[in-house]
């Protein structure tokens, strides 16, 4: 079974354990020289067992270890048990949970194809990385060890993983010829599309993004429905069927869960000087402390007081790193 071990605290390096916390990830994986990362990931510490959504400008790989994980775009989604792993092509708007709360790790292999190609368009990135990104039908592609030339690709993720996670002299060209393996079986698997268009985003996804961008940066300002919908220039009620069609929720439903994610991440910032919950709420856009209160409660189960001192200030919160954050 493709699975590795669960990494352990005194040889873990730093970038093993941690989450998604921009939904458009504006910031490179890795660094403009090695823009690898990857990460050790455990859904029962994140916010209802689930990575929100979220997209980047990186290609994403996903090997489970254990459990089973629902990984979701705009318009599908598809079940991981171990022993599979799972393709996310670039700019996809995608989202991860684990099944009935259940135990559910991964790893998370993330890299630019920069990293093989280079910047300046080439003959390599005509020939290899074209065909990958015009490939319309290609948001995720499952992978399982009982197909050969998935075991193939497996191997190679799996071997740079490895490769990341110890950092032996000369990582970073073994990560590449790796990927290089990866890579020349899935082109050759993909069908020959020769010279077809360019992807282009559902207009449903792209409402949703831009929609969601906007709630992030006015998340703690008096926000409206309207003002939503006028920030992608449609109406109240398209708004609301297209992140109805999107995200399976509300705009108002994702603004109060993205408020309430916030709120969390304030409680962790500030864990040495707690603010009040009034001045808490006020922060994140909630103008009464008592409304926050049942909001909060709605979400996590519990109040903000409760959750600060079992799940921020307790000793054992220490381990949960940032999946105690809720993640809407």
């Amino acid at each position: 079974m493709h699975t590795l071990k669960t990494p352990d605290s005194k040889a873990a390096p730093g970038n093993m354990e941690g989450s998604y916390d921009s939904l458009h990830e504006q910031t490179p994986f890795g660094s403009l020289d090695y823009p690898v990362d990857v990460f050790y990931l455990d859904l029962n510490k994140s916010y209802m067992n689930r990575i929100r959504w979220h997209w980047h400008e990186e290609m994403e790989i996903l090997i489970l270890n254990d459990g089973l994980a629902e990984v979701s775009t705009d318009d599908t989604s598809h079940t991981l048990k171990p022993g599979q792993g799972i393709i996310i092509n670039q700019n996809v708007l995608h989202s991860i949970s684990s099944m009935n709360g259940e135990n559910c790790t991964f790893y998370s292999f993330v890299f630019h194809p920069d990293f093989l190609f280079g910047h300046k368009q080439n003959y390599l990135q005509t020939q290899f990385l074209l065909p990958v990104q015009n490939f319309h039908l290609f948001k995720m592609f499952v992978l399982d060890e009982t197909n050969a030339w998935h075991e193939r690709m497996l191997d190679a993720v799996n071997d740079a993983i490895t490769v990341n996670l110890t950092k032996p002299f000369g990582y970073e060209i073994s990560t590449k010829g790796h990927l290089c393996r990866f890579w020349s079986e899935l082109i050759e698997r993909l069908p020959k599309i020769g010279t077809a268009p360019p992807p282009q985003a559902s207009l449903d996804e792209q409402r949703v993004k831009q929609a969601m961008l906007y709630i992030r940066t006015h998340h703690a300002e008096p926000l409206s429905l309207d003002e939503i919908a006028d920030s992608v220039h449609i109406s109240k009620s398209e708004c609301c069927r297209c992140f109805s069609r999107t995200l399976q929720m509300t705009p108002f439903e994702y603004l109060m869960k993205y408020r309430i994610f916030e709120a969390t991440k304030k409680m962790t910032e500030h864990r040495d000087k707690p603010m009040s919950i009034a001045d808490l709420a006020l922060s994140v856009g909630f103008n009464s402390a008592s409304y926050f209160n049942k909001i909060f409660k709605k979400f996590l189960g519990c109040t903000p007081t409760y959750y600060r001192t079992h799940k921020i200030l307790s000793p054992a919160s220490e381990s949960n790193g940032a999946f105690s954050v809720p993640a809407p």
